[in-house]
């Protein structure tokens, strides 16, 4: 694959670095507008992540070019878990355990419910792969009623933990399956993962270079909206607490932001008539987050001796069974229409409305 060279626009690379260079003045800067252009230094940062993704999913093909997006976004992630618990306090037990579920649920009602309902306003009725898509399901199911579910019915410990020996059994068979997911999904069964037909014109993919540069790129973009959404939560918490709503809100608007280059570039995909692709992208996220970052936190519980809060409440365990029906039965027919969209963006606005509104 020779491809051909890319100009990449300037405002890609020089926006992640300055957005860098906002974060490092927020370290001394203690004023409040400046807020504004931390925000604004961020949004710039996910537009450029956006961009360098399609590049690398170009580059590469699919579904590959999908899970490139997916997993940096999911290892930045983990490492920011794996940090907060490592400095401890009480609020890092459950820290993981709320990402997580935020993250799922940000993805399963909020990214493939724009994505579904962007693409079928302009398109009317999109189609996909059926055995992709119901590879990926099954997957999830199984993972997160191991991780987020189980844990609150288990004897050995009481309350929503597992047990050491349960927390480390549980941990090899999520990343068992969520191997297997890859080896189907990249090796074994690619074609499942691919789009039949597209109504876009063949066009070259860019060259190595410009790949490379792309893929570092990437992961400055990255690091950058990390690190500001981690800088701006102790302000984000101010906020939420100064207006009533729970502390839980906060891990919810940090997971947002973490996830918004992963959701625009859904919801860009689905809009051109992509949306195997947009599904590729928004399930594999959901895996990765579910299926890296339980047995990672589990790891350092287990060397640490640091419980690990896993099993979600009854409310959210309510909701969160709704969304695995309802995605399983939207995503049954391997056609979408603006139906599902609508369905699946209800139930994501009623997740936001009981967390701020318990």
């Amino acid at each position: 694959m020779i491809g051909k060279v890319i100009r990449i626009p300037f405002r890609t690379i020089g926006l992640p670095l300055l957005a860098w260079l906002v974060f490092f003045a927020s370290l001394f800067i203690h004023w409040g507008p400046f807020l504004i252009v931390m925000t604004l230094a961020l949004a710039g940062s996910v537009l450029s992540a956006v961009y360098h993704a399609e590049v690398i999913a170009h580059r590469i093909g699919e579904p590959f070019g999908s899970l490139v997006l997916a997993l940096a976004v999911t290892i930045i992630e983990v490492s920011l878990i794996i940090a907060i618990m490592a400095s401890g306090g009480e609020k890092a037990t459950v820290l993981a355990r709320d990402t997580v579920f935020a993250a799922v649920m940000i993805i399963l009602n909020g990214m493939i419910g724009l994505s579904i309902l962007a693409g079928s306003l302009r398109f009317k009725v999109q189609i996909y792969r059926l055995q992709g898509i119901n590879s990926a399901l099954t997957i999830l199911v199984a993972i997160s009623v191991l991780t987020l579910i189980l844990p609150n019915f288990t004897a050995s410990v009481p309350g929503p933990f597992y047990s050491r020996d349960q927390l480390i059994f549980v941990s090899l068979v999520t990343l068992v399956l969520y191997g297997t997911f890859l080896l189907v999904q990249n090796i074994r069964h690619r074609e499942y993962f691919v789009a039949e037909a597209s109504e876009d014109h063949p066009v070259d993919p860019p060259d190595k270079k410009t790949a490379w540069i792309s893929t570092f790129m990437l992961l400055v973009c990255l690091g950058s909206v990390v690190m500001l959404a981690e800088h701006l939560a102790p302000d984000l918490e101010k906020w939420v607490l100064s207006v009533g709503a729970p502390v839980s809100l906060v891990g919810v608007i940090i997971a947002c932001l973490i996830l918004m280059p992963e959701g625009l570039s859904a919801v860009k995909s689905a809009r051109r008539n992509h949306l195997q692709k947009s599904l590729n992208l928004s399930l594999g996220s959901a895996l990765a987050s579910i299926g890296l970052t339980i047995p990672a936190v589990a790891l350092i519980s287990v060397f640490t001796g640091m419980p690990l809060t896993l099993g979600i409440d009854a409310k959210s365990m309510v909701l969160f069974l709704l969304s695995l029906f309802v995605i399983v039965l939207s995503l049954s027919t391997g056609k979408s229409t603006i139906l599902q969209g609508v369905v699946l963006l209800v139930i994501f606005s009623v997740y936001l409305f009981i967390t701020i509104i318990p």
